[in-house]
Parts: C-alpha cells; structure tokens; sequence
C-alpha cells in the first residue's frame, strides 16, 4: 500500500522535468537531481531537498521518478557510478516518464525488479506548460498494485491518464503512437509554411488563418508561429522541444514499426527531415527550426 506522503525523487530537470518536480513540490517532499547545479539550487530555494547524486535522491524515496532525455541518460542514473537502482528502499516504485521505447522499458523494470523495485512505464505529453499546471497527458503501462503506489504523483501530473495494459512496455507503445503523429504533423507544418514562403504569401498570415479551420492541428498551431517567429529578426525562438528529440523519438517509432512489420512511410520520410535539421546544426534548437531545412533564412520571404 502506498504511504499517505510518499517521498518522491525527481532525477533530470530538464525542460519537463524542473516543472513536473515544480508541481508535485506543491503537494509533497521532494528531492531532485539533475547534473546542472543551478536547476537543482533553483529547486532547492522553492523547498525541495537538493541532493548530490541519483543515489543520494533515491535512498528515502518511496517514488522515484526519472525525466531524462533518453536510454542512455537514464541507464546513467539509474544503474551508473552513484545510481539510483542501488540506493532504492525495497518496494520502492520508478516513474519512467521519459520516451525510451517498449524494449527499453521492459530490460529497465527487468533489472529494477531483480533488485526489489518496481517499475511504472508512464511515458507523458504535453510540454512543459501542460507539465506546470497539471495538464499533461500520460499513456501507463504497469501492474495495477504498482500503479497504485505512483497514483499521488501522476494525477498531480495528468489531465488524462489511460492505462494502457499491466506490463512496462505498454506505455511506451502507446506514445511511439503519439510520436508518429506529433512528428508527421510538425513535418507538415513545415512543409506549409516553406510552401507559404515560396508563394510569397506572408506564413504570419497562412499561419492565423489556417490553424482555425480543418487544417489545422494541435501542432501547427503551436510550431507555426514559432516556425514564423524563426525567420523574424532577432534572437532565434525559445527552445520548448529541442530538435534532436524528434531524431530520437521518430526513430523510436520506425524501430517500433518495423519489428511489428507496419510499413509508415509518412514517419519515415519525417524521421529523414529531422535528421537533416540535425545534420545541419539544429539539434539543440528548437524543433520548429526545422522549417529552415525546407525554406533556408535569405530564401524568398526574408526581407
């Protein structure tokens, strides 16, 4: 059964890690980690408990949630030199927020479970803003006793939580799901507003009109001015989605995709386009950058 307070550890604090350990904060004792001391001092001075190392997070944890960028950061905190895994309480349960893929998920709570843990593969989407207010959509894949241990923390987190199945694993195939859409329609944003820009037309403009009619997606209306703003004089758009995820997450996807023998031409020919965007320099911009793999800054449509 779950305490009344649990614990919770927060490991990565990254663009939705520091507000999802912002938001539990509200609600009950944190520690965090991350390798950048100043967002865990950032977080120390709003009253979480900054600690020196993921172990150092993990062993008064009774949940300990990870919010990396991918396998390889997570493998890092969790089983590395001062990891996580062999500093947790017995019985205690790991969030996987992170997008890693089913096979990752499941090796994950393979080894935590030979060391007495539990494992939560509860992959989110939303953004960071959805992160800070609670809003953010959450796909679980899990047993049902250890979901009810991690429950204080996701419904802090989620406006929509859908159980996918009982096993580590099934939460990730649902948000590779999500993935292939989020970067098909980022893709198609781009392309609209590079074929806006090549017609003369002001994308400002395509952009405003468009997002209210059937055209429209959840994407383009939030990547599309920020693709406008790209080509605006000034400082490049803030990074809210860096570039390099969607190579990393698209290529989830395509793994996923032909192990289950699905053809996806659309993400495949997506997954290419960010590849490109990383290519050329893009990978810790923004993602709607990667408009300018399509229609280059001083092409027509720069003043």
């Amino acid at each position: 059964m779950p305490t009344a307070t649990p614990r919770v550890a927060v490991l990565g604090l990254g663009a939705m890690g520091l507000p999802m350990a912002r938001r539990i904060a509200t609600r009950l004792p944190v520690t965090v980690y991350d390798v950048a001391a100043d967002r865990r001092a950032l977080l120390a001075a709003e009253g979480a408990r900054d600690a020196a190392s993921p172990a150092d997070a993990a062993h008064d944890a009774d949940l300990v949630l990870l919010a990396v960028r991918d396998r390889a950061q997570l493998d890092a905190a969790l089983f590395g030199t001062d990891g996580a895994a062999g500093a947790l309480r017995p019985g205690a349960t790991v969030i996987l927020t992170s997008t890693i893929g089913p096979d990752a998920a499941r090796e994950t709570a393979d080894r935590l479970a030979e060391l007495g843990a539990h494992t939560v593969d509860a992959p989110v989407s939303g953004g960071p803003v959805r992160a800070s207010e609670g809003d953010l959509l959450i796909v679980v894949g899990g047993h049902p006793a250890a979901l009810d241990t991690a429950r204080p923390v996701l419904d802090l987190l989620a406006s929509t939580l859908t159980v996918v199945g009982p096993r580590p694993g099934d939460g990730q195939a649902l948000k590779a799901i999500n993935q292939l859409l989020a970067g098909v329609h980022i893709a198609a944003a781009a392309e609209a507003v590079a074929l806006a820009r090549g017609l003369g037309l002001d994308p400002a403009t395509v952009v405003e009109s468009l997002r209210h009619g059937a055209a429209g997606s959840f994407m383009f209306a939030d990547r599309g001015p920020r693709m406008v703003e790209t080509y605006a004089e000034g400082p490049d758009p803030e990074v809210k989605s860096r570039l390099d995820i969607f190579v990393k997450d698209m290529g989830i996807v395509t793994d996923v995709a032909k192990s289950a023998h699905v053809p996806v031409p659309l993400a495949a020919a997506a997954e290419q386009l960010y590849l490109l965007g990383e290519r050329a320099g893009l990978g810790a911009r923004d993602d709607s950058s990667v408009v300018t793999v399509l229609s280059p800054r001083g092409a027509t449509g720069d003043e």
